[in-house]
């Protein structure tokens, strides 16, 4: 599914706050015109990739916060369990001291909604309601400007953990081009030149930057 450049699929859902608060109607409109969102889908709680990352995140989580960019993270597990997780020690496989949003997808529709789901509804021929694939998220990351625009999104299989310095590199990317307006080159990172989309200015980089 094709969502880059256009609104971010709505949805209200239970979700964990703060690492222990569940709120029933949780949505991500509550940051329109206000701050970014990382948007990112992991497959289940209690796995083994996912505690890697969802503390990677945590780790740097100061560095969201800097940027005004809101995190939080979704899967298909319920509020309970996202709960329980939440409160389980790292020496256990657990995330105790995470802090940003766990959205519960029970119903699987917000992960199938951002074209993430590892699989699809169909009828057979006795037209009973089946599922082929895996009914989890892949490792979907979005991110999401205050107008609701999806601006940049990948997708991850199961046991390819994300790199969250490469995600915080877009976001720079991001916020260069709406702040400047120009636009960022190849391993573009914040402090080096950026260029204008123009071709004499494009030229003149690729002049100076012989390795590329």
């Amino acid at each position: 599914m094709h969502l880059l450049g256009k609104k971010a699929p709505v949805f209200k859902a239970p979700a964990v706050i703060d690492g222990k608060n569940v709120t029933a109607n949780f949505s991500l409109e509550q940051f329109l015109g206000k701050k970014e969102v990382l948007f990112f889908f992991y497959p289940k709680d209690f796995t083994f990739v996912c505690p890697t990352e969802l503390l990677s995140f945590q780790r740097h989580l100061p560095q969201f916060i800097e940027r005004n960019v809101a995190l939080v993270g979704c899967s298909t597990d319920t509020e309970e369990t996202h709960t329980a997780w939440l409160r389980t020690p790292k020496t256990q496989g657990g995330i105790v001291g995470v802090t940003y949003p766990l959205v519960a997808d029970t119903s699987k529709t917000i992960a199938a909604n951002y074209g993430v789901l590892g699989g699809d509804w169909s009828y057979n021929e006795d037209n009973q309601l089946t599922f082929t694939g895996i009914p989890i998220a892949y490792r979907g990351t979005f991110l999401i400007d205050k107008e609701g625009i999806i601006r940049y999104m990948a997708i991850h299989d199961l046991p390819l953990g994300r790199n969250i310095n490469e995600i915080l590199r877009v976001i720079d990317m991001w916020q260069h081009v709406i702040q400047f307006g120009e636009i960022c080159p190849a391993n573009w990172a914040k402090g080096n030149i950026a260029i204008q989309a123009t071709p004499e200015s494009v030229s003149n980089y690729l002049t100076l930057n012989t390795e590329l």
